[in-house]
This record gives C-alpha cells, structure tokens and sequence, in this order.
C-alpha cells in the first residue's frame, strides 16, 4: 500500500518533475517506513493537492519522487466539524484521531464545564499544537488529501455562535430525537454540519439551554451511553452515509 508525505509548503506539482520532501517527514519515511527506491509513494500538502510517483532517492535527508500522477482533490460539501469538550486521559485525543481517519473537515476544542482536563495558560498554545499532530499523523495515516484544521480553544458560548452558519448536533444520551432521523434532512440542508460531543460528566445543564437557545439541536445515537472518545466517530460514520460520502 502506498504511503503519503506531507510538505506544507507545496502550491503546484506536474507530471514529469522530481519532488522531494526534506527534514524529519524524510527521515520517518527512510528509517521508520523503510521506503526504498523502486516504491510508489505519495506526497501533498494537506490542501487537496497530491502528487504519486517513483521513488528515486530514500535517505535519512531527503524522500525524492519521479511525479507520474497530480491529483487535486475538492473540499467536502458539507462539511463536517467535530466540537470536542477537553478529556482526562488520552479520551479526546482518541477522538479527534478516529474522527480524522474517519473524514471529519475540523476539529474544535472546547473548554466544557464538566471537563477534567483544562488548558490554561501555556497549556493552550501546545494544547493545540498536539491536536495539531495527532490529525496530521492521522491524515498521512487514511491517505487523506485534506488535513483537518484544528480550531481555537472554544467556550460554550463560542460553540453556541456557530449556530449562526451552521446546523449544530449536540449528541446528548437523553435526548428524544435520534440523530439517524436528524440527518435525513442533512443531504438537502445546504449548511456545514457541527457536532458537538460533551466530556465524561456529560454537557452541563446550562451548556444546553445555551445550545437550544442558539438553535441547536439535541439527539442521541441509540440507547447506550457511549465514551467521549467514541461518541464523535460514531456519529461521524452515521452523517459519512446519510449524506452520501459513503
């Protein structure tokens, strides 16, 4: 199975030319991977543009490929953002990576009321920079042509705002409308789709007054109470085939 590489810093590739990667994205490729002369590898740069070929020097400096092929791959309409309350644990770590394997546009963290886990401080900026990592590892990993854009720290009340442009699902286990029902509708509703999933003590009482008052909707995936690490995949997969992308 081919590889893929990441260069941020590529606008434009075309069949014939030699490409390279440099720096640490070549040395996982040549002493983690083992990619050798001979294999078809990929490279792109997380916004939609990927380029297949040969590869023709593996060293621990640089990752040199004969472009064969350039594929420049659309957004998703409509998007998907996962709203993800802040974890103990590696919990929502977990989630945003099952959520970028699984094709989710953005993620968001949120500073829920009822999340153990807190960023302040410095914690915020390497916060950030760690989910940063985890979706663009996860990204190479699912042969993906678009990397998910990490948002800013959010509080309810910027969660709520988001109400504004988009049509928000707060996955709540006591909910009366079931999410399958809610995304019938999803294929002909033209906006982008947030989910916003609580952390282990639940979406305080408060967070979702707020939430409806923005005109957010509540529902729930089934019956079972589900981890914060897993309710965000699940309901992602339900969206990824009732609008089609599966």
């Amino acid at each position: 199975m081919s590889s893929l590489y990441l260069r941020e810093d590529l606008a434009d590739a075309a069949v014939g030319e030699r490409l390279s990667i440099t720096g640490s994205e070549a040395k996982h490729a040549a002493t983690v991977n083992r990619t050798r002369p001979g294999q078809t590898v990929m490279i792109g740069n997380g916004r939609g543009l990927v380029a297949s070929g040969e590869v023709v020097e593996a060293t621990n400096t640089a990752l040199t490929i004969d472009v064969a092929d350039v594929q420049r791959v659309e957004r998703h309409a409509p998007a998907i953002t996962l709203v993800q309350a802040l974890a103990k644990g590696d919990r929502d770590e977990l989630a945003i990576q099952a959520a970028t394997e699984l094709g989710v546009d953005a993620v968001v963290p949120w500073a829920a009321s009822r999340s153990v886990s807190r960023w302040e401080g410095q914690k915020v900026a390497k916060g950030r920079e760690r989910w940063a990592t985890i979706v663009r590892e996860a990204a190479k990993q699912s042969i993906r042509a678009w990397v998910p854009e990490v948002g800013e720290l959010a509080t309810t009340t910027q969660v709520a705002a988001l109400c504004a442009d988009a049509r928000v699902l707060v996955l709540e286990p006591d909910a009366e409308a079931k999410l399958t029902d809610a995304v019938r509708e999803a294929a002909l509703d033209g906006r982008p789709l947030v989910l916003v999933v609580g952390p282990e003590g639940g979406i305080a009482p408060s967070e979702l007054d707020a939430f409806r008052d923005a005109g957010a909707e509540l529902v729930r995936l089934g019956a079972t109470v589900l981890r914060t690490s897993t309710a965000g995949p699940a309901a992602l997969a339900v969206l990824n085939a009732s609008i089609g992308r599966w």
